[in-house]
């Protein structure tokens, strides 16, 4: 399949500022939304290009400049930088004709992505680098940056949409989910005890699951984060509890046997302490919402997943026609796990993390 596309792909890099040559692919399949492709050449892997999913993406603009400015603050000594290659017109995107749009990126050497945390290293490295992430943004203007998915993790929203697609889903579907159904109408109440009202608005992420984090192979040091098309405003628990569902269980996304998902404390209290090596960052308000939003998030996720099921699958890829239902089904089994260690995970936050303030 990537030989057929081989030709098409060193077209599109015929768009920007490289060498003029002849690339070699190979295609990245962890994401679910954009079209990802490692570029080499003889000497080795080059760039990250990807096509954007205009489908999913609708201010391209946006996106793309949220990236931008987000890439003159995300450097430091212990942070490593990624840049944008610029278009022949000095854009920092092309923009082909019906098929969408593409983007360029500097690639990394000898980095891996874990898709869950197989040591307490990688879940410490987990913490400070996403850390590390929300210190060096915090320099960053909010008023720079656009809602590129608006309303993308409103709970409001994603119920309203849940109660809409029960209302036209298939009479087969809403049966064989009649047990995550209940379970979304019950969390759903449980989860408005977080109150954003409280919290102060933060650049983030958004989707920061293990696998969007660069590791060296060697030192399994965490390098950066990537995948940053969610950016924009948020609260620091979004990012916090999207951690948590990977680095905290061990079992992938879609785990069909829920026997082997977990909720690691050794893993979540490693996390932990790395967010605390970067030193006081949050404020009282924010470590309070912390433990609720390991619970938020996988529940997000899941709803969303079961929404797409009884849509008949209209958003995520999907490689079998129940793997949303299966997401859906493994996401609230951890969640379910993660309420059962609210106190938990609320007394090693209050133990190990200081507040900015004693607001």
């Amino acid at each position: 399949m990537i030989e057929e596309k081989t030709g098409m792909l060193n077209k599109v890099l015929g768009n920007f500022k490289i060498d003029q040559k002849t690339y070699q692919f190979q295609e990245i399949t962890q994401g679910y939304i954009n079209d990802t492709y490692l570029v080499l050449d003889q000497s080795g892997p080059l760039y990250i290009l990807q096509r954007v999913n205009r489908n999913v993406f609708k201010d391209i603009k946006g996106l793309m400049g949220n990236i931008s400015n987000a890439f003159n603050y995300l450097i430091d000594q212990d942070y490593t930088p990624i840049a944008l290659l610029r278009t022949q017109e000095d854009a920092p995107y092309f923009e082909e004709e019906e098929k969408g749009y593409w983007r360029l990126m500097t690639y990394i050497n000898n980095t891996v992505a874990y898709d869950n945390a197989t040591n307490i290293h990688i879940a410490h490295e987990a913490g400070r680098v996403v850390g590390k992430f929300h210190q060096l943004l915090a320099k960053a203007s909010l008023d720079d940056y656009v809602d590129t998915i608006p309303q993308f993790h409103d709970l409001a929203l994603r119920e309203q949409q849940f109660n809409d697609a029960i209302k036209s889903a298939e009479a087969e579907k809403l049966e064989v989910s009649k047990a995550s159904i209940e379970f979304a109408k019950a969390t759903l109440e449980k989860l408005k005890v977080i109150n954003n009202s409280k919290l102060p608005l933060r650049i983030c992420h958004n989707d920061t699951k293990l696998n969007n984090i660069l590791f060296s192979k060697e030192s399994q040091k965490a390098l950066c984060l990537i995948d940053l098309d969610t950016l924009m405003k948020g609260y620091f628990y979004y990012d916090f509890g999207d951690a948590i569902r990977t680095v905290a269980n061990t079992a992938i996304e879609d785990e069909q046997d829920h026997s082997k998902i977990t909720f690691k404390r050794d893993l979540f209290e490693a996390f932990i302490d790395g967010l605390e090596a970067n030193g006081p960052f949050l404020q009282k308000e924010e470590l309070d919402t912390l433990a609720w939003g390991a619970v938020f998030m996988p529940f997000i996720h899941g709803l969303r997943a079961l929404t797409d099921y009884l849509n008949n699958n209209i958003y995520y890829k999907v490689s079998y026609e129940n793997q949303n239902l299966d997401r859906c089904l493994s996401l609230f089994h951890f969640t379910n796990k993660a309420l059962q260690e609210i106190d938990f995970m609320q007394e090693v936050i209050k133990q190990k993390l200081t507040p900015l303030t004693n607001s």
